[in-house]
């Protein structure tokens, strides 16, 4: 028995991995729904993403898709959506192809010059921030304008307490770019565009995906049944639970680092302490309702403007989802931001949209999620030791994002039917 402490992205989908290759597992879940950080609201008609906006339509995603059955409820966002970052008073097109960064007004001439200089740069240096790699390959003003806004965005983190060893580097390694990063996006572009995987989510949302996985192996998930303690047991492992102990040869912690830290201190003290250094980020969500008549995935804020938000997703182009808009604020910039009321926080996120966009909005919804920060507090995963049959699968070990989640369950899947025995 495979005993799998989370019935979020990845421990569903290692559960369906799981059960292609006849391996008896159970899936136990804290929570009264499955979903972990995919949550999506329906409210008044609109579909409301508290987690993921959207995924990439990559071979591993179309490939679960396929196997769920839930082709007929994909939708695709158009191709040729414009990202933006706001800076200097106006949302400004972030460079997708050459010919954007010869027409963009985002960087200037003297800063587009800077950053065809990259190519002659060194290559990583994994003990240096991310700010600081950035800065060196592109020049200051790209970096702040563009690469580090963008990149930071996806975390909520400030780019110069990132190491670029234990995130920015991972990321390049994946990508498959050893070189000169500009060369690798000018291949690419010359290699046509059109062939990346569209941005795509579902006609009722993310937690369709969720729903269905959870739905396939429903008599091997148990909800709302939080595991209280791990402990050393004779063929394995002992899960402690209200409903009683589950035995399991093997372990595998889906849940965030703080939890995974909690269940690990009684067998694994050294490693639960590391886990426990991990920082997260704390983020404001908010939908916002307007009738904006810019077209885009989005935008993100340039480092210098005195904004609270992060970044805006623009659901209304990207998934026909009328006059809805999601907006992050806080973040390590300011991490304090979510402990004001909802009122605030939705007031701050309208009137900040008003600004960026010139388009009225009203607030929605608010919500607050943890993102892990992928800061210099990653260094502490160096030094993890897990005791034989126990495995860390989530987000903070290992690449984010829902086709990092897919590729890593299965990774973990064929690695415990190589173990069985």
């Amino acid at each position: 028995m495979i005993g799998i402490v989370g019935a979020g992205i990845t421990g569903l989908v290692l559960a369906h991995e799981l059960a292609k290759r006849g391996l008896d597992f159970i899936v136990i879940e804290a929570a009264p729904q499955p979903g972990g950080v995919i949550r999506t609201l329906c409210r008044d008609g609109r579909v409301l993403e508290l987690g993921p906006q959207r995924t990439r339509l990559s071979p591993g995603v179309r490939a679960l898709i396929r196997e769920l059955g839930l082709d007929a409820e994909v939708i695709t966002a158009p191709a040729d959506l414009p990202l933006h970052v706001y800076r200097a008073g106006k949302l400004r097109r972030v460079p997708l192809t050459p010919r954007d960064a010869l027409t963009t007004d985002l960087i200037s001439l003297p800063g587009k010059l800077r950053v065809l200089f990259e190519p002659f740069t060194d290559g990583v240096r994994p003990e240096e921030s991310v700010a600081a790699f950035l800065t060196r390959k592109f020049g200051r003003e790209a970096y702040e304008t563009m690469l580090g806004p963008l990149y930071g965005g996806l975390y909520g983190s400030d780019p110069a307490d990132m190491s670029v060893g234990t995130s920015l580097a991972r990321t390049l390694d994946d990508l498959g770019i050893r070189g000169s990063i500009l060369a690798a996006w000018l291949r690419r572009a010359r290699n046509g565009s059109a062939t990346a995987a569209p941005a795509c989510s579902f006609r009722r949302g993310m937690r369709t995906l969720t729903d269905a996985l959870y739905a396939a192996y429903r008599d091997r998930i148990r909800l709302d049944e939080p595991v209280l303690a791990v402990h050393a047991a004779a063929q394995g492992y002992a899960l402690v639970t209200e409903a009683g102990d589950v035995a399991c040869r093997r372990l595998v912690l889906t849940t965030p680092a703080d939890v995974s830290a909690g269940l690990l201190v009684p067998i694994a003290p050294h490693t639960a302490a590391r886990l426990e250094r991990l920082t997260y980020n704390p983020l404001a969500v908010v939908h916002l309702d307007a009738a904006c008549p810019i077209r885009g995935m989005g935008f993100q804020v340039a480092f210098g403007e005195r904004l609270a938000t992060r970044g805006v997703t623009f659901n209304a182009s990207l998934f026909d989802r009328e006059r809805t808009y999601t907006a992050y604020l806080g973040g390590a910039a300011d991490p304090g931001l979510v402990r004001s009321s909802d009122s605030r926080i939705g007031g701050i996120a309208a009137a900040e949209f008003e600004l960026a966009t010139g388009c009225p909005a009203r607030p929605l919804h608010v919500a607050r999620v943890r993102m892990p920060a992928w800061d210099r507090s990653w260094i502490a995963l160096d030094g993890i030791r897990l005791p034989t049959g126990i495995h860390l699968a989530a987000n903070y070990e290992s690449r984010a994002g829902i086709p990092g989640r897919i590729a890593r369950a299965r990774q973990l899947a064929a690695e415990l039917a190589g173990d069985r025995g």
